[in-house]
């Protein structure tokens, strides 16, 4: 009979072990793109990733017959519970061979620990939290993911379900096509009559004045998504630090603030799709790869709205028609022709009629499970 076996991470070569595991488990997924190595170092150092100054987590590798077979992350993340005033833990990063066993030793594992941490339910998969790469991919597995959206095989559903996960909430992703907006009547009606009503000014970020730009960024980023499923406020340092990560990436005519009054109001952040730069760097950044991000730059034909935030009192105005509007023709100007609006809730009311509204073809569909401990 085979022998599982699950070890935690612990040295330097067990956590190599488990983040190059996805090249085995995807070897031969014609859609998957590679991680790049040194963001995923980065993401799981406790020193370095300041989400673990209010979470902590552990890491393990399921090993079957001697060779490493699967993954996954056990993580308790107090400002989450703080925030909501619950006891859920989060498992994330799971990978796995297609073998129940192996799933349920991994899930097993991940239970216990956060068991033993006092909490009463398991959420994910977060990687490590919503403000992250969030959920599971259920629907849309012909094509390949977005920046910083998530990928796995169609078994995982089959792992989770038949180990008695449930849905707790499911993502959406809609996919945007430039032709078809301009089409929309109803939008260029909304965004003209919300422009002329609010007298709304739409700037772009001012790449020469970007510590002020950032503190614009988290005024609108914890109070426009506040009330949403799951939110967990970013604390400055994370903002702080997942906007150095971004600032080489970014096209600052694609990253807009909305003012009425002088107030802000409004904001959005679309990052150019470098998936499908990274898709051929096989995880690698350096030497060459980071020459890449810049030499092949005008080969990208997609782009990825990953913010769009109106803060609560300027909402139900038709203001997110106008950073729509704005998006897609700005980024008509840079060769971009299509989109991604992700991820939205599914019962965000707002955020899906307003896809709608853009004639936006809703094609990507991911979930979170959750099971009690």
């Amino acid at each position: 009979m085979s022998e599982i076996k699950i070890k935690k991470v612990e040295s330097k070569k067990d956590l190599m072990e488990f983040i190059k595991l996805p090249w085995k488990i995807y070897k031969n997924d014609p859609y998957w793109v590679p991680p790049l190595i040194y963001d995923k170092k980065k993401i799981l150092d406790k020193k370095k990733n300041p989400f673990f100054e209010h979470a902590d987590m552990d890491m393990f590798l399921a090993e079957k017959n001697g060779e490493l077979v699967g993954r996954i992350a056990a993580i308790k993340n107090d400002l989450h519970n703080q925030y909501h005033n619950d006891k859920v833990g989060f498992f994330g990063f799971f990978e796995c061979i297609n073998d129940q066993q192996v799933a349920n030793k991994l899930f097993d594992t991940a239970k216990e620990w956060l068991k033993s941490k006092g909490l009463n339910a398991m959420r994910g998969p977060a990687n490590p939290s919503s403000n992250d790469e969030y959920g599971m991919l259920i629907e849309g597995f012909d094509d390949e993911p977005r920046l910083l959206m998530p990928y796995n095989p169609r078994y995982y559903l089959d792992l989770c379900e038949n180990y008695g996960f449930k849905k707790a909430k499911d993502l959406y992703a809609y996919k945007i096509e430039y032709n078809k907006i301009i089409t929309s009547e109803k939008l260029k009606r909304v965004a003209e009559l919300a422009r002329e009503r609010s007298k709304i000014k739409i700037t772009q970020l001012d790449m020469k004045n970007f510590k002020n730009e950032l503190e614009k960024v988290k005024y609108v980023y914890n109070k426009a998504w506040a009330p949403n499923w799951g939110f967990v406020p970013m604390t400055e340092k994370e903002i702080d630090a997942l906007a150095k990560d971004l600032k080489p990436l970014v096209e600052p005519s694609l990253v807009l603030f909305g003012e009425i009054d002088n107030k802000l109001v409004g904001f959005s952040l679309v990052m150019l799709d470098y998936n499908q730069i990274f898709k051929s760097m096989n995880g690698k950044l350096f030497p060459f790869g980071f020459i890449k991000l810049f030499t092949q730059r005008k080969k990208i034909t997609w782009a990825r709205i990953l913010t769009l935030g109106i803060i609560p009192e300027y909402q139900k105005r038709g203001l997110d028609a106008v950073f729509y509007w704005e998006i897609v023709e700005r980024a008509s100007k840079l060769g971009i022709h299509l989109g991604e609006a992700s991820w939205i809730l599914e019962d965000n009311d707002m955020m899906n009629r307003g896809a709608q509204v853009m004639n936006a073809e809703l094609y990507k569909k991911y979930r979170i499970y959750e099971i009690p401990i």
